[in-house]
């Protein structure tokens, strides 16, 4: 059979199993996600007690592990995700990762409208315990252009389910210290009811689907957030064993 050159990613805990964020690697012709996921959980073998909440990826949309692979695709290896001054966008749609703190006010500012009756802003902040451990800071890393492809997505949904004038979603990566904004969401509308039945929907869709994981930092260690599997719904096979 004819080997293939595809570029494999792994993220967040995944990411330190393997000792690496992304490799070029060869498959035979073929080849299937579930078979490049297995060679590696054979190289290393916890990463094969993973299987049953990572979700798989080619080309930056969520797969199902039956489906072929072709030379030059990108696949992702998907754990479950958690669910300087930002710059007011000069279109009222906004949606972007940024690195610096986030300032909520530019954004309710730019997306409203003479004919808008209510802004309604979501702001995640971190905060200073999780179950009983403190916190001192977030670490967020994202699949940067699949993860911003899906917020589009949701700011284009939430066009069309409610009568909306305008959506930003904007996401904290790398440090995030106590106290600091990790995600925020903004909307726009005529009348308040669409406002927030939006905004809800935004981010209860990017916490379920969006490839982004957090890890915690304690006095006393650090953890990666268990969440959902990102894309469950969304892939075309979501079945899987049960290892964990």
């Amino acid at each position: 059979m004819t080997d293939m050159q595809v570029r494999v990613f792994f993220f967040g805990q995944l990411k330190e199993l393997v000792g690496f964020g992304d490799e070029w690697t060869e498959v035979s012709d073929g080849a299937r996600v579930e078979d490049l996921f297995q060679r590696y959980g054979r190289k290393f073998p916890k990463l094969g007690e993973f299987r049953a909440s990572v979700a798989a990826s080619i080309n930056q949309e969520y797969a199902g592990w039956r489906d072929a692979l072709s030379n030059g695709d990108e696949i992702a290896f998907l754990p479950p995700v958690s669910g300087g001054e930002a710059v007011p966008a000069p279109v009222p749609d906004l949606f972007q990762f940024v690195r610096d703190p986030i300032v909520g006010a530019p954004f309710s500012q730019t997306i409203t409208a003479p004919e808008d009756g209510a802004v309604i802003v979501f702001e995640g902040i971190v905060r200073n315990t999780w179950r009983g451990r403190r916190t001192l800071y977030l670490e967020y890393e994202a699949y940067e252009p699949m993860a911003l492809a899906k917020i589009r997505q949701i700011g284009a949904d939430a066009r069309e389910k409610f009568l909306i004038h305008a959506i930003s979603i904007v996401h904290r990566l790398g440090r995030i210290q106590v106290g600091e904004t990790s995600v925020l969401i903004a909307v726009s509308s005529p009348h308040r009811a669409a406002a927030f039945d939006a905004c809800r929907f935004a981010i209860d869709t990017l916490k379920s689907t969006v490839p982004i994981w957090k890890k915690e930092f304690f006095t006393d260690g650090s953890i990666w957030a268990d969440g959902q599997t990102p894309g469950a719904e969304s892939r075309p096979d979501s079945s899987a064993p049960a290892n964990r």
